[in-house]
């Protein structure tokens, strides 16, 4: 619960706390050691082994509302069916990890960027960059709640206070505004490379506001003004990537989600140890032929309609070892193929504790923002919209866009580019509803996929917030 995310103590039954990076209260933060803390703290909480954070199958879950991604249609699987069905129950505990994760790297933030001036000791840059990462951090985790809940609390300070059991809810707009503000100071305050792998430095920042920039001119906001903002942004990055060392990563495709690449914008590296390990590669990815979970897979229109090559090879997973013989998809239990994308590359497959990333942006989004928010700023796309698509289409080994499309359905094909390069990472649902395209993807579906219980509204684009914070303030 929230109140228990502000509170130092209590609430054992939910919070399982890693002590490392745990600060208590702004008295702590006197020093950059301090500091330091309860940075990793913030990065920690993101991370926590099916309790909190992006670790866990969760955000795939979440956004199985998109064509790109369902689930078994029996076994254990209730939880994600509410997702793709769109009758989510308030105490459906996939929502938990992100919420709760979310939170407390909030608390951390927030703690950081309200106390860092009291610092006595370290250099200017040193405590720049930790509080830019931390309002990069804040800002990330506002994005992930208010695209999945649409109104949340905004949490005011990293102390507790009697008012917490009652705060209200905060409509989108004023949640992006505080969103834009963190990234603008983590802009100015993050150095140009990242301090280590696994943190932001100046591009990420440039390119999670660029991603901004462009949701804002969707729905719910629809300021379309924010598309040329998204541009401008996505070019920042683009024009300056020898600066941020990204690159499109053009070896074999399979190896980007392994991690490590010139591809890697922001990137939450974990051990593959109890501390903080992997849990939605692997068996989680798995069909229950070869001992796997069956938790996600693609729908079958989406899995046809994509086209083919090297990337959609490397992509999916189409035929399986089961006692030495090899079988089809056909042929697996949910009849479905899988995504190869989240199979463990090395080392046992077969397990759900890996030391595979999680990540949260390529340079891939960079160049798909740029493309599609240029045309639509413009009217019509320029050279540089037309190579960034490109270039992504060309190393799927694709041919390239034809000239002379006009900027409605440029930008089309390339949220469509969208939907193929970035299939089964949570990203297609986010485009679904900034563009208030979720009905139409959820109409004519394949019979072997699994359809919604009920006509699709608005409504449906957000969460319900968890049961158990509802319960205890409701305001909420």
């Amino acid at each position: 619960m929230i109140v228990c995310l502000l509170l130092a103590a209590g609430c054992s039954k939910q919070l399982t706390e890693d002590p490392r990076g745990l600060v208590g209260g702004s008295q702590a933060l006197s020093s950059v050691a301090g500091l330091e803390s309860a940075l990793t703290g913030a990065y920690g909480s993101l991370m926590v082994p099916w309790n909190s954070g992006f670790t866990t199958v969760s955000q795939i879950a979440m956004t199985m509302g998109a064509d790109d991604l369902t689930t078994h249609s029996g076994s254990n699987k209730e939880e994600f069916r509410e997702f793709d069905r769109f009758n989510v129950s308030s105490l459906n505990s996939r929502m938990n990890p992100i919420w709760l994760g979310c939170y407390k790297t909030i608390q951390s933030t927030t703690n950081i960027i309200n106390n860092y001036e009291q610092v006595q000791d370290g250099t200017t840059a040193t405590v720049n960059a930790i509080v830019g990462e931390a309002s990069f951090l804040r800002a990330l985790c506002y994005y992930w709640l208010t695209r999945l809940w649409g109104e949340v609390p905004v949490i005011p300070s990293e102390n507790y206070t009697p008012d917490l059991l009652t705060l209200g809810k905060s409509a989108p707009a004023e949640v992006y505004k505080l969103i834009e503000e963190d990234l603008k100071r983590a802009e100015e305050m993050v150095p140009d490379k990242k301090r280590d792998p696994g943190r932001p430095g100046k591009g990420a920042v440039k390119a999670l506001l660029a991603d901004v920039y462009l949701t804002e001119a969707g729905w719910p906001l629809k300021d379309q003004s924010k598309y040329a903002l998204a541009a401008a942004k996505a070019k920042e990055v683009i024009d300056n990537k020898t600066t941020y060392n990204f690159e499109l990563y053009q070896d074999d495709y399979l190896k980007i989600f392994a991690g490590g690449t010139t591809e890697d914008v922001f990137t939450l590296f974990t051990r593959g140890q109890w501390s903080t390990y992997n849990s939605f590669y692997g068996l989680s990815t798995m069909p229950e032929n070869e001992g796997g979970w069956s938790d996600f897979f693609p729908e079958l229109k989406f899995f046809r309609n994509y086209p083919a090559g090297k990337r959609k090879d490397a992509t999916f997973s189409t035929q399986f070892v089961v006692k030495g013989d090899t079988i089809s998809w056909q042929e697996t239990t949910t009849g479905h193929p899988y995504y190869k994308k989240f199979t463990i590359q090395s080392g046992a497959k077969d397990v759900y504790m890996s030391n595979n990333p999680v990540i949260m942006i390529r340079y891939a989004h960079v160049l798909l923002i740029y493309a599609e928010a240029q045309a639509r700023a413009t009217g019509t796309p320029d050279a540089q919209a037309y190579a960034a698509v490109n270039a992504v289409r060309l190393r799927a080994g694709l041919d390239v866009l034809p000239e002379g499309l006009s900027g409605n359905d440029f930008a089309a094909a390339v949220v469509q580019e969208r939907a193929w390069e970035f299939a089964g990472e949570w990203n297609r649902w986010f485009d679904l509803v900034r563009l208030e395209q979720v009905e139409a993807a959820n109409q004519d579906k394949d019979q072997g996929d699994l359809k919604p219980t009920t006509a699709i509204t608005k409504k449906q684009y957000w969460m319900p917030i968890p049961g158990a914070d509802a319960i205890v303030n409701p305001n909420l």
